[in-house]
């Protein structure tokens, strides 16, 4: 793990990571509350740590939606050993944040994750959704991509219904979690985007 942190730096400096800072004007207070307990998601040219609203210089809304089409890789230094995480992606705010009639867009669910993964990297687990790249549509405002990691709970096999697992919106993430006791999340991150053609 010690060796995990330099590593890290290195390749963010070799690799030329974008730190992109928020400031205080463009997330409201809820938004910027949603973050906690360092979960880290990681693109090939932007590392997310915090609540933030990707910028559209150096094209980096483009480049989230159709260059960066992979999953990225999640990090999280608070997984216990010998637990298993769930990851889930979402879009609250589909197809728009004024009309979310799709909320909650279903972009990522990984369960049975091993903790040695969230350190030490690539997320090992079993994908129930695959991964689907931020996708905006055009003129729908902007768009937050949460990430939020759940303790599985021990011997409790995590599943989608044939309903669920037929489409991605509309998706009822609350009732999901009660479902399979999830709880709270351990740690969550977000960011907001918007299509980079607005």
């Amino acid at each position: 793990m010690a060796m995990l942190a330099p590593s890290l730096l290195l390749c963010a400096s070799v690799l030329g990571l974008y730190h992109v800072d928020a400031t205080s004007n463009t997330l409201s207070p809820l938004d910027s509350n949603f973050c906690h307990d360092r979960l880290e998601v990681i693109y090939p040219g932007l590392n997310i740590n915090k609540c933030l609203e990707i910028p559209n210089d150096l094209k980096l809304r483009e480049k989230i939606t159709n260059t960066w089409t992979a999953p990225p890789q999640i990090y999280f230094p608070g997984a216990q050993k010998n637990k298993k995480y769930v990851l889930v992606m979402v879009d609250p705010d589909a197809p728009s944040h004024s009309n979310p009639t799709l909320a909650h867009w279903r972009h990522w669910l990984v369960i049975d994750i091993q903790d040695s993964s969230l350190k030490e990297g690539p997320v090992n687990g079993t994908t129930l959704t695959e991964y689907n790249p931020p996708s905006p549509p055009k003129k729908s405002g902007f768009h937050r991509y949460q990430f939020l990691l759940f303790e599985q709970p021990p011997d409790t096999r995590v599943t989608l219904t044939k309903q669920e697992a037929s489409s991605r919106g509309r998706w009822n993430l609350l009732a999901f979690v009660a479902k399979f006791h999830l709880g709270q999340p351990v740690a969550a991150v977000q960011f907001l985007t918007q299509n980079y053609k607005d």
